[in-house]
């Protein structure tokens, strides 16, 4: 989408590529407006694999039970990733890095490896500015969850019970000086009391990836929960920006830009999960209608309550008249998707109609759709292949 063209598209486009994430060729410079993925964990057993495959220092590191050699080894191999987003982000991008630091005994010695420090040291030496990380809780029930050895002193060891998500942006502050670019922005606002809970550095909330794995895809994957790509995209992206997961998995990413309401491409070396991917897309209409319907519910009860012990609030939304803190809130509104459409291989497309305070008939056409998902994912490019914004 052309950065200058307002909030009028309710259609966007998605693409998976098959291949390694550290070669992006095929998307052209400057090109994404974010990016949101989790890459393989370094010294976590399940992922060996893969970077034994592409780093053979990697390989012989394990094999001859040299962690640290290995760890640094695994991370060569996710800093070309770094590398190449760097080329492709647009100046203003934001990348948003979902990591957990690893434990791991070799050679009897059990240590500790931080992944999310090794990264951000990586980002900073390309040039990318860091911003604050957040860091997420992830729940568990098991009961006997402690490492080491028990009761005794120096002999148990703090359980990793958190990831962050590294966030780092290319260069200065994103411009929105044009008007339509305005009120692009303005209409993709979030509530004031979601930016409250959003932008708090600690995250408690998220349940875990919706996603059903079979026990071999839980071992090749590691998904994250749809609600977290989610937030960050509507955190982070404008309604029609392209989003980028270079480490696609299971398809949380491309399943929360589709529900977000923007573009995106995902990045894939493992063929096999295709199926799950594509269960996932199928699901992201009732998910994507029903996290709206959750949104605009808790605002209502928000409002309510605040209204109750501090008096009328100033303003109103534009689009559906109920009230709300702040005036960048007045034309925040909500596009619902109707329709996933196969456009070619490995390539969709999704019809939204916008959200009104009354009932919207969804079999209606939109009347102010200006670009369509088919044109910008099938529009044949210069390499001969299907294109999206960022082909």
């Amino acid at each position: 989408m052309n950065q200058s063209e307002p909030l009028s598209v309710l259609e966007t486009g998605h693409r998976i590529l098959w291949g390694d994430a550290t070669d992006l060729a095929a998307i052209s410079d400057a090109s994404i407006d974010l990016v949101v993925t989790s890459p393989p964990y370094p010294m976590i057993e399940m992922w060996d694999s893969i970077f034994k495959d592409q780093s053979a220092e990697a390989a012989r590191a394990l094999k001859q039970g040299r962690p640290m050699a290995a760890f640094e080894a695994m991370h060569q191999v996710l800093d070309r990733v770094w590398r190449a987003l760097w080329r492709v982000m647009r100046p203003g991008a934001i990348a948003c890095i979902n990591i957990g630091d690893a434990v791991r005994t070799m050679g009897g010695v059990f240590t500790l490896y931080p992944n999310h420090a090794r990264i951000l040291s990586a980002l900073l030496a390309i040039g990318f500015n860091p911003l604050p990380v957040v860091i997420w809780r992830k729940q568990t029930n098991a009961p006997n969850k402690f490492m080491g050895s028990g009761m005794l002193p120096a002999g148990a060891y703090v359980t990793l019970e958190h990831e962050f998500v590294l966030v780092a942006r290319k260069g200065d502050k994103r411009n929105f000086a044009s008007t339509s670019g305005k009120q692009r922005r303005h209409e993709s606002a979030y509530f004031w009391e979601e930016r409250n809970q959003w932008f708090s550095d600690v995250w408690f909330d998220l349940k875990g990836s919706r996603q059903k794995l079979s026990k071999s895809e839980r071992h090749r994957s590691g998904a994250f929960p749809v609600e977290l790509a989610y937030r960050l995209i509507n955190m982070y992206a404008l309604s029609g920006d392209t989003v980028l997961d270079p480490f696609l998995g299971t398809g949380s990413t491309m399943i929360a830009a589709m529900a977000a309401g923007r573009h995106s491409i995902g990045v894939e070396i493992d063929g096999s999960l295709k199926l799950t991917i594509q269960a996932g897309i199928d699901e992201m209409i009732p998910w994507a209608n029903q996290r709206i319907d959750q949104r605009l519910a808790d605002h209502r009860a928000f409002v309510a309550g605040r209204e109750q012990t501090h008096g009328p609030l100033r303003h109103r939304n534009a689009h559906y008249g109920f009230s709300v803190v702040t005036g960048q809130e007045r034309q925040l509104r909500f596009y619902r998707p109707v329709a996933v459409r196969n456009l070619d291989k490995d390539a969709f497309g999704v019809d939204y109609v916008a959200e009104n305070s009354q009932p919207t008939d969804a079999a209606a056409p939109p009347r102010t759709r200006r670009r369509s998902a088919k044109s910008v994912a099938t529009a044949a490019s210069s390499r001969g292949q299907s294109t999206l914004p960022g082909f």
